[in-house]
């Protein structure tokens, strides 16, 4: 996921897009402790996903209170 993606964003569809990151995130995370995860490499991408959708909320969030 591109920032300009996450930027055209609503703060609703930020949020949404959050917890499916966060789900999946969870999922991933239950296959590694099981020994069935296949793309290791995916985990690192929705870590930064995640990371990515806070930042770009907490400057839209700052932006809309200036």
């Amino acid at each position: 996921m591109k920032a300009v993606d996450v930027r055209a964003m609503t703060p609703d569809q930020l949020n949404d897009e959050l917890a499916k990151l966060k789900k999946e995130q969870f999922n991933l995370r239950f296959q590694k402790a099981t020994g069935q995860l296949e793309k290791t490499a995916r985990v690192k991408e929705i870590r930064r996903d995640i990371a990515r959708i806070k930042t770009i909320t907490a400057e839209k969030s700052v932006g809309s209170k200036a």
